[in-house]
């Protein structure tokens, strides 16, 4: 392009010094300069595009990372959950024998209080019995003697 003005710098000079200057020349340098000029557009395109799929290619590379870290992360919460859920299920197995334990030893009391409240009733009556028999020997005892009345 430098060359192209000092080019232009040159026929502008000789045509204003030289009568005879042909116009067509400039118009040819002009069209050299429009020819410079899509060359350099077509240059920035270029490295635009190249620009722009390196863009790509590194959107790619971040997206293909984030995809890998939400992978593992999900993995380790299933292994977090698989965890939580296998502790979760053994403490469940333990409350459940404590639970049963707690059953039987309640079903045992109640059996024992119910042997204990019946050997009592049982007692109970037979001491009534005793006491029964006793008042009736004192009784049949006493009427066998005669009151001094």
């Amino acid at each position: 392009m430098e060359a192209l003005i000092s080019q232009f710098t040159f026929l502008s000079d000789q045509a204003l010094q030289d009568k005879n200057f042909d116009p067509s020349t400039i118009e040819d340098l002009m069209k050299l300069f429009e020819i410079e000029a899509y060359k350099a557009w077509a240059a920035v395109e270029l490295e635009q595009e190249k620009e722009v799929k390196q863009a790509e290619n590194s959107m790619k590379e971040a997206e293909d990372y984030l995809d890998s870290v939400m992978e593992s992360a999900m993995e380790e919460f299933r292994r977090f959950e698989e965890d939580a859920d296998r502790t979760t299920r053994i403490e469940l197995k333990g409350l459940v024998v404590v639970a049963e334990n707690a059953r039987k030893m309640g079903k045992s009391m109640e059996t024992a209080a119910t042997i204990a409240a019946k050997k009592y009733i049982e007692a109970a009556v037979n001491s009534a019995g005793a006491s029964m028999k006793s008042a009736m020997k004192a009784l049949s005892s006493n009427s066998k003697k005669v009151h001094p009345s």
